[in-house]
């Protein structure tokens, strides 16, 4: 059990009722990024399970995955199916039925457009490649961890899973759901969606995903029309009154300029490669497009 300097009980709740567990105690909190970094460089396995404390997992669900891991050493991830705890007949924000990516790198995933959930009906039951898995609950090759350099670390928290995958698939990797295996998510358990600071992550990582990650051939007609659907994004929150959440868009922009050198050398670093619209799990249009001006609610309508 990894503690990321948590403020509660927590340690020693576990010290005095599950002494057997081995604790790695962090200094101060990481986020979620380096937090993972840190305690899994102490960690001697083949596999690891990034699994966040509001999942509930029945037994038995890890083998599906493993089966798979092992049936293709070109698989770096792999996630199962995600349904809402609240609501079990239905899929989860976080993850769903396995992730995908738009062609201006807005992610989505199979059973869930933006705020829009669908029904399970054994729909997303499949094994399926796919372009990132959810961080709240994904089986990582640890080699493969190791080798790309964990995850971002400025990415604090919010689409680091879908950085690391993006990486992975740019070395070759494969990225993959199992829809046999399934678990329950709380989501929002740490930070709720509702607060700004979340804003904030996801909008300035969101940019910070496609600087990385895009080859050159395409990249400033995308990071321009993202910067544009940012601000209207913004418009319309100050619109709802949500005047903090559309500050947080702006300092989200301010942000990624402030440390331009940082994404700089990070994006020289990974020198981002291979046919970006080709890759599995790509949606060639615009899901903002699709959803908020063709009203469509189905990733199968796309």
């Amino acid at each position: 059990m990894a503690d990321n300097a948590s403020t509660d009980d927590s340690v020693a709740y576990l010290q005095a009722h599950f002494p057997q567990v081995r604790l790695i105690l962090l200094a101060q909190n990481y986020g979620f990024c380096e937090g993972y970094n840190k305690a899994l460089r102490q960690v001697q396995a083949k596999y690891y399970i990034l699994l966040n404390s509001d999942v509930a997992v029945p037994p038995g669900w890890t083998q599906p995955l493993l089966h798979l891991m092992e049936s293709d050493e070109r698989i770096a991830v792999c996630q199962p199916k995600i349904n809402a705890q609240q609501h079990p007949a239905f899929f989860e924000y976080a993850g769903a039925g396995g992730g995908l990516l738009d062609a201006l790198g807005y992610p989505f995933c199979r059973g869930r457009l933006f705020e829009t959930l669908e029904e399970d009906h054994g729909q997303y039951n499949d094994v399926q490649e796919i372009f990132w898995a959810t961080g709240a609950c994904m089986l990582v090759r640890a080699a493969v961890f190791h080798e790309l350099g964990g995850l971002e670390p400025a990415f604090f928290a919010h689409m680091e899973e879908i950085d690391f995958c993006w990486r992975a698939k740019n070395a070759g990797y494969r990225v993959m759901y199992n829809g046999q295996s399934h678990v329950l998510h709380v989501g929002g358990g740490t930070l709720h969606k509702s607060n700004p600071k979340k804003t904030f992550l996801n909008f300035r990582n969101g940019l910070a995903l496609l600087y990385k990650n895009i080859p050159s051939q395409g990249l400033l007609s995308s990071i321009g029309l993202r910067v544009l659907l940012d601000w209207i994004a913004a418009l319309r929150m100050l619109v709802a009154g949500q005047k903090q959440d559309a500050r947080a868009v702006l300092k989200a922009h301010a942000d990624l300029l402030r440390n331009r050198t940082y994404w700089r050398k990070r994006r020289k670093e990974q020198q981002p490669k291979g046919n970006f619209p080709k890759m599995a799990g790509v949606y060639k249009g615009s899901i903002v497009w699709e959803y908020f001006i063709r009203q469509k609610r189905m990733v199968k309508d796309l």
